[in-house]
């Protein structure tokens, strides 16, 4: 069993590969929403669909976004190169604006683990502009 000076070291190390991956996302984005209001959220997960590390993002989108990744992997056998891209309210989705991707991670030919984020987009279209109904 990790000592706790181990386990911090690795909590800390996994939360910084969360962080990273939110300021990747926010300098190669192009929408507003991403890069300059900032609604977007990044985790890491396990196999079994477990968040194990997240940035200090939306609160909103960390709570909800496990049950996005739980539901994909029961419904997808993921194979290296795939991203899983999901907005379904009825698998996890907050609102049909924010959009998970959800990607795995391959060691050795094994899936290790899942890196997933959740970004708001402006319009996707539907049958209120924005996409989001005023009633």
């Amino acid at each position: 069993m990790p000592d706790a000076v181990q386990t911090e070291i690795f909590r800390h190390l996994l939360d910084s590969i969360a962080e990273e991956m939110g300021v990747t996302l926010q300098y190669s984005s192009y929408s507003p929403n991403i890069k300059e209001r900032r609604d977007f959220s990044c985790a890491l997960f396990d196999i079994q669909g477990n968040m194990v590390a997240q940035a200090s993002h939306i609160p909103v989108h960390l709570g909800a976004m496990p049950l996005s990744v739980e539901s994909c992997m029961r419904k997808v056998k993921l194979l290296p190169g795939d991203v899983i891209m999901v907005n379904d309210p009825f698998m996890g989705g907050t609102h049909l604006p924010d959009i998970t991707l959800i990607t795995p991670i391959f060691h050795a030919g094994k899936l290790f683990a899942l890196a997933a984020n959740r970004a708001h987009h402006s319009d996707i279209g539907g049958m209120s502009p924005g996409s989001m109904p005023i009633s």
